[in-house]
């Protein structure tokens, strides 16, 4: 059936006059905070003890906007005869977001989860330079970076997570055994020779009273 000329046009006006009898809404900014989702691209903090200065966030950045400098310090060895280890140190951490797209490819290249999403958006400037924030601004947003989703009940527990439960297991036991054992050996004299099958000393002496014919000490 071919449809009638311009009930396009009626439906489109229909639309409109649906919305127009509706009351708008309008956030009351800033007075009122808009509720944001949790995993909003607000800002992004930095979680400087996990940084190795492998320089994938800056390689991989679109923008170029993250802004790295680092050093080598020699680390002794452990051992005498062993061999010294260096390593990198962070002097710089910076991300200018003036160029920033938020498209979060620094995030997710991350091996070490040093970088982390924040909801903040309110960091507005007067000045364009001021929107380089280097690490010590970037370290501050990580407060407000919230907590990650809770796990799926059913999901697989991830391997750390087992590997660190084993090891706190055997530990345990291992403890539990040492505890065990203590006790033993702060138990009486006449308990740890019935125990080993050696008969109690007799009195006055410190030789084993010998057995008597009844076959008992």
């Amino acid at each position: 059936m071919a449809p009638i000329p311009g009930s396009g046009l009626a439906k489109g006006l229909a639309v409109t006059l649906r919305t127009m009898t509706k009351k708008s809404h309008t956030a009351q900014y800033p007075d009122a905070q808009p509720d944001l989702p949790p995993r909003t691209r607000g800002v992004i903090g930095l979680f400087e003890e996990n940084c190795t200065v492998c320089m994938l966030c800056a390689r991989e950045c679109p923008d170029w906007c993250i802004y790295i400098d680092s050093h080598k310090e020699t680390i002794p060895a452990a051992a005498p005869g062993g061999r010294e280890r260096s390593r990198n140190v962070l002097d710089r951490f910076a991300i200018d977001f003036a160029l920033c797209m938020y498209c979060g490819i620094c995030i997710e290249v991350c091996p070490f989860d040093a970088l982390f999403w924040s909801p903040e958006f309110e960091y507005a400037e007067t000045d364009i330079h001021e929107l380089t924030h280097e690490r010590d601004k970037l370290r501050e947003w990580m407060w407000t970076v919230p907590e990650p989703p809770a796990l799926d009940p059913g999901a697989e527990e991830p391997k750390e997570i087992a590997a660190a439960r084993k090891a706190a297991e055997k530990l345990a036991a291992t403890q539990a055994a040492e505890a065990a054992e203590a006790d033993r050996d702060r138990a009486p004299g006449a308990d740890r020779a019935a125990g080993s099958g050696t008969p109690p000393a007799a009195p006055g002496t410190g030789e084993p009273q010998p057995p008597t014919e009844g076959g008992t000490a």
